[in-house]
Formats: structure tokens, sequence, C-alpha cells
């Protein structure tokens, strides 16, 4: 078997999705999601001018040795560019190997683990009583796990709050800018989960993500304040460039930590993981390098106790959704999947095999990982650029992650 055409697919039915193709001469193909979220052409420009001409005539079964070539051989190694035009391919040439198996992904990897996938929502709102009530409405839904955000009073546009069960983090043209305050979040953080563990009891696995939005210190201290409620993990509590920051935080909290949807290789987490700083590990299909490499995260965490806790939002396709489920249910060291529901029109230009019930996915039992692509509808929706915000403190000073 060889690979005789590959291509790149940019639509954006809500969002911007990219897709990787790959055909080989004897029918079968397969298909990679490379969407990263505001670069989104530089991923696909990557990918059609400098990998699809080193693809063509390789055997897609060689899927260790593509990889290597593609990392090691590009000289420049790592970054989200080179990761998810890289974690694209492999995704593809996975897809391509069960099929010709006739096996879902899953078993390729060692079969199940598993009988389920559990999965979290996104609960917010721009008040306290709004956001449990998207609480209740996902409790009744049958989720044993909920994330829960909530708008810091005194605060106008505070990332990952919106309007509506769906939203989409990402605006259409240039970046939007809002205010932050850290000393007014600290203070308003344990109020929310007050509320929510009064209402809903001790049943319900309860998580929160920071955003990369405070100090080490600070994030100590919003850890320990947060310990009564005891919660599943807080997420991103500072940037991560600085892996020994979780030292302190660390030192000063047993509310569970998680990290890496930002990471792209297993360099990023290598000292989080050996040192025991973290306690889920959230990299993706997409941005670290496809199901190889994440399998080598996976398999490193696994000695310390480390589980994985995959990203799983809106900017990542139903193709990673599928890779990733499929990934879920072989991982012996699994934690939790983030879930956030595609559109309608998102799921008419991906057809998949996964499928969700009383707060647990399955990948399905088709052979591959079970997601395709509607070439004729994704042709219906073009490119539109659209960026995640970036927050300020109220003194103007830039206080992104």
């Amino acid at each position: 078997m060889k690979i005789t055409d590959a291509y790149v697919i940019v639509t954006c039915p809500a969002r911007n999705f990219v897709t990787l193709k790959i055909r080989t001469d004897e029918g079968v193909y397969g298909v990679g999601d490379a969407t990263l979220n505001g670069r989104e052409l530089a991923v696909a420009s990557y990918l059609t001018d400098h990998v699809i001409p080193c693809l063509i005539g390789r055997d897609p079964h060689d899927i260790e040795d593509i990889w290597q070539y593609l990392y090691k051989g590009a000289y420049w190694r790592r970054g989200p560019v080179t990761m998810s035009a890289i974690a694209a391919v492999d995704t593809a040439l996975w897809d391509i190997k069960a099929k010709v198996a006739g096996l879902p992904l899953y078993q390729l990897l060692g079969g199940k683990s598993r009988n389920g996938v559990m999965v979290y929502a996104h609960a917010n709102g721009q008040t306290v009583d709004d956001a449990l009530d998207q609480v209740q409405h996902y409790v009744d839904q049958g989720y044993k796990a909920i994330r829960i955000q909530a708008g810091v009073p005194g605060l106008k546009g505070v990332y990952g709050v919106a309007k509506g069960i769906n939203y989409e983090p990402a605006t259409r043209g240039l970046p939007a800018e809002s205010a932050w305050s850290t000393e007014a979040y600290l203070d308003f953080a344990p109020t929310l989960f007050a509320a929510a563990r009064e209402r809903f009891g001790w049943d319900l696995h309860l998580l929160h993500d920071v955003h990369h939005r405070l100090t080490p210190i600070e994030a100590a201290r919003l850890g320990k304040s947060l310990e009564p409620y005891r919660l599943f993990w807080m997420e991103d509590p500072t940037p991560a460039e600085n892996q020994d920051a979780f030292r302190l935080i660390r030192q000063h909290t047993t509310t569970p930590l998680a990290v890496g949807e930002v990471f792209n290789t297993i360099w990023d987490a290598k000292d989080l993981i050996q040192n025991q700083l973290i306690d889920y590990i959230r990299t993706t299909v997409v941005h670290a390098g496809g199901i190889s490499h994440l399998r080598r995260i996976a398999n490193l965490a696994e000695l310390y106790q480390i589980r994985t806790g995959s990203h799983g939002a809106t900017d990542l396709s139903p193709i990673c959704m599928g890779a990733a489920l499929h990934f879920d249910l072989w991982v012996p060291n699994f934690g939790i999947q983030e879930r956030m529901v595609h559109e309608d029109v998102t799921d008419s230009v991906f057809p998949h095999a996964y499928t969700f019930d009383q707060g647990y996915m399955h990948p399905g039992e088709a052979p591959g990982h079970g997601v395709d692509i509607d070439e004729a509808e994704a042709a219906k929706y073009p490119y539109q650029p659209a960026y995640l915000p970036v927050a300020r403190l109220t003194d103007g000073t830039l206080w992104s992650w």
C-alpha cells in the first residue's frame, strides 16, 4: 500500500477546522484534525507546502517511522504548528490502519480498559444562579462531572462565561479584550463552589478552569480556599512555561491540579509528571503530535499515578474527539475527557460514530476512528478569521494567558 494523494480542507461550520485527508492506492483513506485555534492557516500551509510532498509514495502502515521522520527530519522541532501538523498525519494513518484491519481504532491500541468514557460538561453563567441552573441542565442529562465558571462581580466579559448552553469562545474578527481583576476573582470563586455544593451535594464531580491567570502563590491561595468543596480538579492555575512554579502551588494545597491543553510534546510535561506536581495531564491528540505521541505522554504519567484528562472543547474538530475517545477507552490511566457539544452544522460536516449516554461517551465500533468529513458540506462554509479574547488588568496591563 502506498500514499498517492493528500490534501487539506479548511472549513468553518460554526467555527474553523483544518482537516487532512490522506488517500492510498488501494482506495482506503484516513482523516486527521489539524486545527490550531486562531492560527489555522499556518498549519494548513505547513501541511500543504512542507509535509504532504514528503508523504507521497510512503507506506501508510509505517506510522512510527513517518512520525519520527516528520519530527526529527524537519530539524526545527516542536511548537504548536509543527505538532498539530504531525498530529493530523498520525491520526489519519491510524485511521487507515484500523480501516484496513476492519477494527475500531481502540482495538489496535490494545483493546478497551473500560466500558465507557466519563466526560465533563461546561456550565457557565453571568451570575452564580445562572451557572447553577446550567449545572442542573447537565445533571438532568446524566453528567457525573461538570466544570463551573461564573462571571465575577464588577467585571464584564469574563472569559469562559457566556449566555446559552452551547457557546463559542472565539470571536470573529480581531481578538476581543476584556478587563480582569485577580483580587475580585480570588474573593469570589469560593462562594461559587459553596453554592454548588449546597445545591447539588457531594456526589457530583466539580471542576474549575483558572485559564492560567494567577501567579503561583495566588493559585496556591485559590486551591487552599477551594479545598472544602472537594474539586475534581483545578485546571491551568498558572502559566506552565516555568514548570517549577507548580511546586509552590503543590506545597500549599491538596486541591488536584490539571494542566497541559497547550502542551505540544512530552518535554512540556516531563518535569511536572516526574516531580508529581500535577494530578491530570490534559494534552490532546491534535496539539501533542497525534495518538502516537499522546500514548508516550500517558505512559510516562502512568509511572507516577497521574491520569489523563484531555482537552475537548469546540476548538477541536469531531475528528479529534473521535480519536480521543478511542484513546480514552484504551488508556489504562484514564481520568476524564472534556466535552463541549458541537453545533448541528458542525456534525453535518463531520459525521461520526461516537455517542453519549448518561455522562459517558463511546467511540463506536466503526472501523478506524469512526469520524469522516463530508467535503460537499464543508465547501459551503469558507474560512472566517476568529480569535480567542485577551485580558487586561483594570489598569490596562496585558494579563492574558
